[in-house]
């Protein structure tokens, strides 16, 4: 279910339906029904176009990493931080900075500036392994230790596949005390449901944000706009999954 649930969304990002668009624009040219083809290499185009554009993924992903407010001051009652997986590549040729993904980093650092501020807390990293010799937990406490915190206050979940499971293991070792969840700003909406859904007295620490308004922004089409859509895209879709099983 979760393979066939990844493949799937895959299929319904930007980039995929773009294509898709386009495919069929191409299919219509060469089967020489010139009008529907230029409708729909006309139609992909403008769809490439308005997704990398700077206004217009800031418009699809600003609602997400608003929705909760960035945690400055770390409570000083919290006893749990948790730092949610997102993606690594073994290789022992490279340090460890460059096989843990700069999601991932970035999370962890944030993580990390809440456990420098705590006295007795444990640190949650989770994340499971794919085809990977190593979990992504694994991965991320093996940073986590190069950056200063403590082995025996970390807790490593290795099996966990996505934020719901990460939410259900996290409420067998927290319970009903407070928690700090570090995530994506654009990924904290999906994660604080999650989490909340399994009665966790979390509290939403995002980072990572990604929007920003510059003199050129009506001007500004590249790829990592095109990617701020895609990511927007993900969570939606996401929260949708999540709401039709149930999970939030």
């Amino acid at each position: 279910m979760f393979l066939l649930k990844k493949i799937i969304s895959a299929f319904l990002l930007p980039i995929p339906i773009g294509i898709f668009i386009l495919i069929v624009g191409l299919a219509f040219l060469y089967l020489k029904s010139y009008k529907k083809a230029k409708i729909f290499i006309v139609i992909g185009i403008i769809w490439f176009v308005l997704l990398s554009n700077e206004l217009i993924s800031n418009f699809l992903i600003e609602p997400l990493e608003n929705y909760h407010s960035s945690l400055l001051m770390t409570p000083a009652d919290v006893e749990y931080v948790m730092v949610l997986g997102s993606g690594h590549r073994t290789n022992e040729l490279l340090p460890i900075t460059s096989q843990v993904h700069p999601v991932s980093i970035n999370r962890l650092v944030e993580g990390i500036r809440h456990y420098q501020q705590l006295k007795n807390i444990k640190f949650i990293v989770s994340g499971y392994a794919f085809d990977d010799p190593n979990s992504q937990a694994q991965m991320q406490k093996r940073l986590a230790i190069a950056l200063g915190v403590d082995e025996k206050d970390i807790i490593t979940l290795d099996t966990t596949k996505d934020t719901q499971q990460e939410a259900q293991e996290a409420k067998k070792i927290v319970k009903d005390k407070k928690l700090i969840v570090v995530t994506s700003a654009d990924h904290m909406m999906r994660a604080m449901m999650l989490f909340k859904k399994e009665g966790l007295n979390a509290i939403a620490s995002p980072t990572g944000h990604s929007v920003y308004y510059g003199w050129s922004s009506l001007y500004d089409f590249s790829a990592k706009n095109l990617r701020k859509s895609e990511s927007a895209f993900h969570e939606y879709l996401g929260i949708v999954y999540s709401f039709i099983r149930g999970e939030i």
